[in-house]
């Protein structure tokens, strides 16, 4: 693996590699983009070609993948597994300790991963302290020391405690914040820092990666995939479109439902199989966020702009769907929808929460 194979904004990569060449790198980087965009792969790759002990000697800076520093720090690649690993290591910790260990993912010891801390999910203060404390000693085995948040969510007394550091970073350290939007850091730690956002990819380069990375998808599926990862080539990878054309069958039947006052036989089978308990959670947050992508599609046919659509594969169902529905009733179901995710965090029955929607629904 090699900066070429970075799928996508190739000014932008092409851009840091120049900068790694010149040895005019920043000491802190905003990485901007939506999530599959590759923010985290790149920020791997940058630390490799820092950090590399055979990297190639022709063109610009790149990396072998094949060293003790490249492969230590690849084994951080699959983010989801090693932040299972940690968090399971700190629940098997006794209780006081647990209290006072936080969430780091570290392959290798001069390149650290911050993640958001659970259970609330945000960048605590005890992690940045911990890369305070670490990062004004030199590197011990790579030329440089590389921290990397994977998330914007810092709390207050965790973000102010990092502008410290980025006021006075140390010459042989770089800082990576990875986000979504550059706009929800602080302004002072924007302005202590250099942005750079990586674009989304046209849905036609999406669909001709996904014939070699999902060859048992047939065109259909992979330009429907294409559309609602919305160029995100990490996101159209990683998708479960199993999951997700489940979900969408169920979200169907309970916009129908609504559509056709009376007859709710059908809702009441669909919305029965949302139980309690984490795995009913997740496959609720699955259905909740399929119905918002089934009510924006509503909302582009309602606007005459049907090549806005996410779920080309149903469109004459959705016709259909927004023949009987205008932009009063998407905007009120948007709302009862997002009445439903606050029941959700208030461990409100699900299948109860779902009912209600659909039939909220029928007297708007």
């Amino acid at each position: 693996m090699s900066f070429s194979d970075f799928h996508g904004n190739a000014e932008i990569v092409q851009r840091l590699r120049d900068m790694l060449a010149r040895k005019h790198f920043p000491h802190a980087m905003i990485l901007a983009g939506p999530t599959g965009a590759g923010k985290y792969t790149l920020a791997l790759m940058l630390a490799k070609a820092m950090n590399c002990l055979n990297p190639p000697h022709e063109g610009l800076p790149d990396f072998c993948d094949q060293c003790s520093n490249c492969m230590r720090i690849s084994q951080a690649q699959d983010l989801s597994a090693r932040f299972v690993e940690a968090v399971e290591a700190r629940d098997n910790l006794r209780e006081t300790d647990k209290k006072e260990t936080r969430i780091m993912v570290q392959t290798h010891p001069d390149v650290l991963v911050i993640p958001p801390d659970p259970p609330q999910m945000m960048i605590k203060v005890d992690q940045v302290r911990r890369v305070i404390e670490t990062i004004y000693f030199r590197p011990g085995e790579a030329k440089e020391r590389v921290f990397i948040f994977t998330d914007s969510s810092f709390m207050k007394e965790a973000a102010n405690s990092l502008l410290k550091v980025l006021e006075e970073p140390p010459e042989f350290a770089t800082i990576f914040l990875l986000t979504d939007n550059a706009g929800e850091l602080l302004p002072t730690i924007r302005s202590r820092a250099m942005t750079f956002t990586l674009g989304a990819l046209p849905a036609e380069d999406i669909e001709r990666d996904l014939v070699a990375q999902h060859p048992e998808w047939n065109a259909k599926q992979r330009a429907l995939v294409a559309r609602l990862c919305e160029g995100a080539v990490g996101r159209a990878r990683s998708f479960d479109l199993a999951k997700y054309t489940a979900a969408r069958s169920n979200a169907l039947t309970i916009l129908n439902s609504a559509l056709r006052t009376g007859d709710h036989s059908e809702l009441f089978k669909v919305t029965e199989t949302y139980r309690p308990g984490a795995e009913g959670r997740e496959k609720t947050d699955q259905l909740l966020r399929t119905l918002y992508s089934l009510l924006q599609d509503l909302m582009f046919l309602n606007s005459d702009s049907p090549e806005l659509v996410h779920n080309t594969d149903v469109i004459g169902e959705l016709q259909k769907m927004a023949a009987a529905t205008d932009f009063e009733w998407i905007t009120y179901a948007a709302e009862r929808l997002a009445d439903v995710e606050r029941g959700m965090r208030r461990n409100l029955l699900r299948s109860l929460s779902l009912d209600a929607f659909a039939t909220a629904l029928e007297k708007s």
